[in-house]
């Protein structure tokens, strides 16, 4: 009996892990669902018929035409712009936090665990707070309206540096960082060839939360660009959006740029999470 007891526990609380990870799942989803099946549909249609189903005359295929042709073509210029603003500082912020985190947690000189105080501080501070210093900042150096204006505050990422500094700890053997002294390699050599190798499923992560941070930012691009053409995917969706009482055809604009938006993020998730379960760590220390 009390065997059977203990093994019945488990199943309960897997059942409801399993029941809360579901409610969550369903959360998170109907709102990608609803953009989706909205974004085939009229005006008329998204506002009279059933949020979560098609309308008998799908439209996905106008409104996509539309969307891409709307205003010369602008939000074409806008995605590439999110995906210039988002790919470029994300991938510099994972290589700054990954060289940062590394040593910090393989390097001991004075100050470090008060450097990495600091960090944690950053992440701690809330992106409303430091936009107007910010701006002030960039604005003495002739930077404000310009593509440089959001790529910089970017390309830093204060959660990318604990978490590489937690992996790096982790992950990177000691052993194997002596051994490829003794064996005469540089500190750069060390990094780039087998400490960022195995760092790799952290580095995909910072990545990932980085773009996806970046590409979903508002207030910094509002604050810092003046120009249609320097806009990302939600500052100009958000232009559109208050043209809709004027125009209610901007909904169907509004609708379709989200959905192509969220497809965008949808699509690197799905392309990167391998590298969340590749076993790097064993094919970084053989040989």
């Amino acid at each position: 009996m009390v065997t059977q007891k203990r093994r019945s526990k488990p199943a309960v609380s897997t059942v409801a892990v399993s029941i809360v990870l579901g409610v969550a799942a369903i959360y998170f989803v109907i709102p990608l669902v609803w953009v989706a099946i909205a974004a085939t549909k009229s005006t008329g249609d998204v506002f009279g018929s059933f949020g979560l189903w098609f309308s008998d005359s799908p439209q996905a295929w106008d409104n996509l035409r539309q969307l891409f042709a709307q205003d010369g073509g602008v939000y074409a210029q806008w995605l590439g712009n999110s995906l210039l603003y988002s790919g470029v500082g994300a991938f510099v912020a994972m290589i700054i936090s990954a060289m940062c985190g590394y040593a910090i947690a393989k390097y001991s000189f004075r100050g470090r665990e008060a450097l990495f105080s600091v960090i944690l501080g950053g992440v701690l501070v809330p992106a409303t707070v430091i936009a107007l210093p910010l701006y002030f900042l960039l604005n003495n150096v002739n930077l404000t309206g310009t593509y440089w204006s959001v790529l910089l505050p970017s390309m830093v990422s204060p959660f990318g540096v604990y978490l590489a500094r937690i992996h790096a700890n982790a992950s990177v053997p000691d052993e194997v960082i002596e051994a490829a002294r003794l064996d005469g390699a540089g500190e750069v050599r060390i990094f780039a060839s087998i400490a960022a190798r195995i760092m790799v499923p952290a580095l995909v992560t910072i990545f990932l939360f980085q773009f996806v941070t970046i590409w979903n930012n508002y207030l910094l691009p509002l604050v810092m660009l003046n120009e249609t053409a320097t806009f990302p995917v939600t500052l100009g969706l958000t232009l559109w959006n208050s043209q809709t009482q004027r125009d209610p055809m901007f909904y169907e604009l509004v609708i379709g740029g989200s959905a192509v938006s969220a497809i965008v993020l949808v699509a690197l998730m799905v392309g990167l999470q391998r590298f969340w379960r590749a076993d790097l760590t064993a094919g970084s220390t053989k040989g």
